[in-house]
């Protein structure tokens, strides 16, 4: 991390677990966001600062001006260059032609939908229609309704319908990105060995860690149980980071629908079932709880709930709901070790590559062997069984 960010002002912001903690990103100061508004036409004068985001990866807040509200979002450069950005952009645009409701980055002056300044890369947002119901929700945490969770699938599938025929490539090796290259390979060993390459930061950190033989024992096991389902596997662009709180609302209620999908920062090229797995990982398991209590860490009337939202719209197979599960102990493999490239390359903290890499990327897996974890595949299954009935 650069010395020049140690010396201003922090907020409190989410960390890995349940405390929060001092953010790792300076907060954005109203001179500094000021700064970067004059480069967008149409927006006119700040005039104050309204909320500062809790979340952890980047710095983002909520700006008043004669226009109306907008986020002023930064990230360092070595996470999100103006690149980067244009991925995620260019996927949400393609969205919004064909009728999902998302947010859209504003253009600068000279037409770019991101601002480069030093080693700080920014982009700006109109404030999306909705209500921010989870904003204060840590990824993790359930849905608080069973209306919000179908809502919640149903809108998935629609982004799902939206994104066929965008056919961009995978992105390239990026920090924080939800790729799908390891474990959607009949011998994952190989591309896990060409991602790590890929990766000097984590290629560091497993210098001294006997990573092949824990990858055995943790992970090949489940992906030996996912073989047979490789072919359902159809590359498409997702979302990647399906939570509550990624979703705009159309009120405060119980009741409420999604109104807008935020946050494209994880999206690359993965599949339908990649995209769903992930929405199951972030929003029925209560992983943050796993320290207190062994047992209700699965929310399985929620995990209906959103399933019945996105079939009613986009029906799985008996097969699909199959390989769905067998994809669920692996499907945050892959980003732990964006995480642990993140935390041990950028901000250089010990305690959080060691949670990447242990907790999450080993450890999520193991949990599966659990009998919450079973639960939640055996659920599966007996969707799967009544699919076949009928």
């Amino acid at each position: 991390m650069d010395a020049a960010s140690h010396h201003l002002t922090r907020v409190i912001s989410h960390g890995m677990g349940v405390e929060p903690v001092i953010s790792d990103w300076p907060a954005l100061t109203s001179a500094e966001v000021a700064r970067v508004l004059r480069h967008y036409p149409g927006v006119g004068q700040p005039l104050r600062l309204e909320w500062h985001s809790p979340r952890p990866f980047s710095a983002a807040c909520v700006m008043q001006t004669e226009s109306g509200p907008v986020i002023v979002k930064r990230h360092h450069a070595r996470v999100r260059d103006v690149a980067a950005l244009a991925e995620e952009h260019r996927f949400a645009a393609h969205l919004q032609a064909r009728g999902l409701p998302v947010s859209s980055a504003l253009a600068t002056n000279e037409g770019a939908t991101a601002l480069p300044d030093d080693y700080w890369t920014y982009e700006v947002f109109p404030l999306a229609p909705g209500v921010d119901l989870y904003r204060e929700a840590m990824s993790w945490t359930p849905f608080t309704s069973c209306t919000h969770a179908h809502s919640a699938g149903q809108m998935l599938a629609r982004l799902h319908q939206a994104s066929a025929g965008y056919d961009a490539p995978a992105r390239p090796a990026r920090p924080l990105v939800s790729s799908f290259t390891i474990f959607s390979q009949e011998d994952p060993v190989r591309p896990l060995q060409h991602y790590i390459e890929q990766r000097p930061a984590i290629a560091d950190y497993l210098e001294n860690r006997p990573w092949r033989g824990e990858v055995a024992q943790h992970l090949l096991p489940w992906h030996a149980a996912l073989k047979p389902y490789l072919d359902e596997f159809v590359p498409l662009w997702t979302h990647n980071d399906w939570h509550a709180s990624n979703l705009l609302w159309s009120d405060a209620t119980r009741e409420a629908q999604v109104q807008t999908v935020l946050d494209f920062g994880l999206c690359d090229r993965t599949c339908a079932l990649h995209d769903l797995a992930t929405a199951i990982e972030r929003n029925i398991v209560e992983w943050l709880a796993i320290a207190q209590r062994a047992e209700q860490l699965v929310h399985l009337d929620l995990l209906d709930a959103m399933l019945d939202g996105y079939t009613a719209t986009l029906p799985l197979t008996a097969r699909q709901v199959r390989a769905l599960a067998a994809l669920l102990p692996l499907v945050h493999a892959e980003f732990a070790l964006a995480e642990l490239d993140y935390f041990h390359g950028v901000t250089q903290s010990p305690q959080n590559a060691s949670l990447a890499y242990d907790t999450y990327f080993l450890g999520h897996a193991d949990w599966f062997h659990s009998s919450e974890g079973q639960r939640l595949l055996g659920h599966l299954e007996q969707r799967a069984q009544a699919l076949e009935k009928n």
